[in-house]
């Protein structure tokens, strides 16, 4: 199936949702291309009123399987503003603050107004501040500098910034010759793009089905309660996220991630041995990894009271919650094992 995936399509599409800023809660613009390219596809949406969306493919029968990514990404608000004109922010989402120092940003303001800035510490200067390489990076020793002509609150409210605007990070996208794709949010636009790269499949290829699917797209994922409400038909979950990388892990940037246990436990026995299955059966490059500090859209599931069995797979995704990457081989693994599951006559 992997060389049925239309690649073009795929990359074109991550590389518009990656140019859209979405931090948790502020992703009506990235779900508006959800809705458009879900009905350009001819799947049925559903915008549900937490903001997150549903796409229905029919198959032959159900109960469907629900697969579920989400578009939301790390970012953070304005907390105040200080009397020097600079702005101290609250991050939304787990990121360390390290991994923000030097980033571009940009103020989204309520009344849809944008400012460019640049994350920095109080002491951002060896030249000025003894502290500079030793201050600890937390969130009350960071500020946003603005692109702007302020010198104090006063100049800086004028713009009509004030605390609760949201701030995203600039993505430094760049999709390189050699396959190679490193930007921030690939968590988990990139596993929004499986989807689609999914979906596309089903539409041009003319798949039946054997059983109706249930896209997902969650966003509030990055602060815990994104796919805690499922369309209440779904019993079995697959959450599409990327794949971490590091320690005595053994997935890599190219391949597709099967978790077998995260921070909110195991997942389902027979969901993620038919995944392992499957991945072997059509000589997918794969991995199969414990990731004790992760929860995913099928963990918030699970919290808020669901009824369902659960898996976790995603593409491999190196420095996740920083200046992440990923390979497109790792895109075309996820897609063809997604695929082979919603397509299996066998069950789990």
């Amino acid at each position: 199936m992997m060389d049925q995936i239309n690649r073009d399509y795929v990359l074109d599409f991550l590389r518009r949702l990656l140019s859209i800023p979405s931090p948790s809660g502020y992703c009506k613009e990235a779900m508006e291309l959800i809705a458009q390219e879900a009905l350009k596809l001819g799947g049925q949406f559903e915008l549900l009123p937490k903001g997150g969306g549903v796409i229905t493919v029919q198959g032959r029968s159900v109960p469907p399987i629900g697969l579920t990514a989400h578009v939301d990404t790390l970012g953070a608000m304005v907390r105040s503003v200080k009397d020097s004109g600079r702005l101290r922010l609250s991050p939304v989402g787990g990121f360390a603050m390290s991994s923000i120092e030097g980033e571009y940003c940009t103020v989204h303001t309520r009344d849809g107004r944008q400012y460019s800035g640049t994350i920095l510490t109080t002491s951002p200067s060896v030249h000025v501040y003894p502290d500079a390489r030793d201050l600890k990076r937390e969130e009350a020793n960071m500020e946003i500098r603005l692109d702007e002509e302020v010198a104090n609150r006063a100049d800086v409210e004028a713009l009509g910034i004030r605390a609760g605007d949201y701030v995203s990070f600039d993505p430094r996208t760049r999709f390189l010759p050699n396959g190679w794709i490193k930007s921030r949010h690939l968590d988990d636009k990139a596993g929004v793009a499986c989807l689609f790269g999914l979906l596309e499949w089903i539409v041009a290829r003319n798949i039946e089905l054997p059983r109706t699917v249930k896209i997902f797209i969650s966003v509030y994922e990055e602060v815990g309660h994104g796919s805690s409400y499922i369309p209440e038909d779904i019993r079995e979950l697959i959450a599409v996220d990327m794949g971490a990388i590091g320690d005595d892990l053994t997935c890599t940037e190219k391949d597709v991630s099967i978790c077998a246990k995260d921070s909110t436990g195991p997942y389902d026995y027979e969901m993620t041995s038919k995944l392992i299955r499957l991945a072997e059966r059509d000589k997918l490059d794969f991995a199969v990894d414990l990731y004790p500090f992760y929860g995913s859209d099928a963990s918030a599931a699970l919290r808020g009271g669901s009824n369902i069995r659960a898996a976790l797979v995603g593409p491999g995704v190196q420095a996740s919650h920083a200046v992440e990457r990923t390979h497109e081989k790792a895109l075309w693994n996820t897609t063809a094992l997604l695929a082979a599951y919603i397509t299996d006559e066998a069950g789990s």
